[in-house]
């Protein structure tokens, strides 16, 4: 069915980077298109930065020229380099393809400290 494990979390102050990644198994990880979201405390999740199986990538408005996702489909695994955060992007960060099947992972936190 699938099954999605995050990592590279943790406590940032603004202005600082992370790397979150997402190591994938269970599907055919080439063939998915994929996607980070987030969920902050007391708000629905939100789509952050979608990947096709070819590299094309969109974001959202709020992380566009700060976030960029990225695929190694030799590890199974998606990243999503985050520049220059801000404490509004504060949340439980989950990655998951785009089939309705797959469950979502446990997720990721990442805090940003002003």
């Amino acid at each position: 069915q699938g099954q999605m494990v995050e990592s590279g979390g943790g406590l940032v102050q603004a202005g600082g980077s992370l790397r979150l990644s997402c190591s994938a198994s269970g599907i055919v990880f080439r063939l998915n298109v994929m996607g980070w979201y987030r969920q902050a405390h007391g708000k629905e999740r939100e789509s952050v930065a979608i990947i096709t199986p070819v590299g094309s990538a969109n974001y959202a408005d709020s992380v566009k020229g700060r976030f960029t996702i990225s695929r190694d489909d030799a590890k199974n695994t998606l990243y999503l380099q985050m520049n220059n955060v801000k404490p509004e992007d504060t949340a439980v960060y989950y990655c998951k393809p785009r089939d309705p099947r797959v469950a979502w992972g446990q997720g990721t936190q990442v805090t940003v400290s002003s």
